[in-house]
């Protein structure tokens, strides 16, 4: 059974930083690339960013850029999110998600597996 659990959400202020998990379980974790997404309130979930299966190539949403960092250690099947400089723009649950591609997807169709989310409230 394939298990994405995200981790490290929290409440923070404007200006913080956060760093979220997302641990992987039930595959075999080098042939995924993972994305993470985010959904506010009453919004669409969103790409945020995303990392290929060796973490030697990421993407990120323009609307991020700048101020988060994807990687990954694939001995221990996790992938990171480290978000500096949070605005109260990025209050949302965040999800990570995995594909078996070889370039994270923006589409968030074109991922199978998903977690649960993990919430983000950034207050100003």
């Amino acid at each position: 059974q394939v298990q994405l659990v995200e981790s490290g959400g929290g409440l923070v202020q404007v200006g913080g930083s956060l760093r979220l998990s997302c641990a992987a379980s039930g595959l075999t974790f080098t042939s995924y690339v993972v994305g993470w997404f985010r959904q506010p309130p009453g919004l669409e979930r969103e790409f945020v960013g995303g990392i290929n299966w060796s973490g030697t190539s990421t993407s990120y949403a323009d609307s991020v850029k700048g101020r988060i960092t994807i990687s990954r250690d694939n001995a221990k099947n996790t992938v990171y999110l480290q978000m500096n400089n949070l605005k109260p723009e990025d209050t949302a649950v965040y999800y990570c998600a995995a594909a078996s591609a070889l370039y994270p997807r923006v589409v968030k169709g074109m991922y199978d597996y998903w977690g649960q989310g993990t919430q983000v409230t950034v207050s100003s």
